[in-house]
């Protein structure tokens, strides 16, 4: 029997746990789209939305209100994006992406308060729904704040340690799986926070504002998923780290 050659035993092994370094610039840019996903995010979740008065049926089914906010639209980006950032760099690449995410966010949220303390000029008539803006926004931002670090961490927790048993393959279920972990941790705690913020005041109301939220963030994954998956299977292959 011949000896296997040198290419032969050093060829990359799918049952091998592998992550990219973390100063590259499609880091970077990741963490940067990353940030401005959770600001935008904050600053559109302060507006309560619903679809349907509840006077609308389709024969004998009544099409009951569905409730949400204004973050819905964009911020399944964050977890998608916080998916991509822990396959391809781990965990410790997730956590200093939450952090500055963090960060960013409160900065964001600083400037708000500042502004709107300061003296108004004669021809600016909107100071008041600027106000109600932003003090809503307190309670949005604090909801944010402790459900973003919630999930996004129980996200990446899960997504790697899935990883860790499989390695390579099974990507789909690392997704999945920690995309369900995270959102519904995520979900529920924003929803208990900010409720009354966006006029959520009864317990059907604030049932429906969870499940909704939950239902929509993971559909919206799911859908983008093979996208997803395509995007990280492009990097890893740009990253030289991660096959070294």
């Amino acid at each position: 029997m011949r000896p296997m050659s040198s290419a032969a035993t050093s060829a990359p092994s799918d049952r091998e746990i592998r992550f990219a370094s973390r100063g590259s610039s499609y880091y970077d840019v990741l963490l940067a789209v990353f940030c401005v996903v959770l600001v935008v995010s904050n600053i559109a979740a302060t507006k309560g939305t619903q679809f349907f008065s509840g006077d609308v049926s389709i024969g004998p089914v009544q099409i009951i209100p569905v409730f949400s906010d204004g973050g819905a639209v964009l911020f399944p980006l964050a977890y998608i994006i916080g998916d991509v950032i822990s396959e391809v760099y781990g965990l410790r690449a997730a956590r200093r992406a939450i952090l500055v995410g963090f960060g960013t966010a409160l900065m964001a949220f600083a400037t708000f308060l500042v502004v709107m303390r300061l003296p108004s000029a004669s021809f600016y008539a909107n100071q008041e729904a600027f106000e109600s803006v932003v003090w809503s926004g307190v309670q949005i931002v604090a909801a944010s704040m402790v459900a973003y670090v919630v999930g996004q961490f129980l996200n990446s927790y899960v997504l790697v340690a899935m990883k860790a048993r499989s390695a390579e393959p099974g990507l789909w279920r690392r997704l999945a799986g920690s995309t369900g972990v995270g959102e519904a941790a995520d979900t529920f705690i924003f929803c208990a926070i900010a409720a009354t913020a966006i006029g959520i005041d009864t317990g059907g109301q604030f049932l429906n504002y969870v499940v909704v939220g939950f239902v929509f963030k993971c559909a919206v994954e799911l859908l983008v998923m093979p996208i997803t998956m395509v995007v990280i299977r492009q990097l890893k292959q740009r990253e030289a780290s991660y096959w070294a």
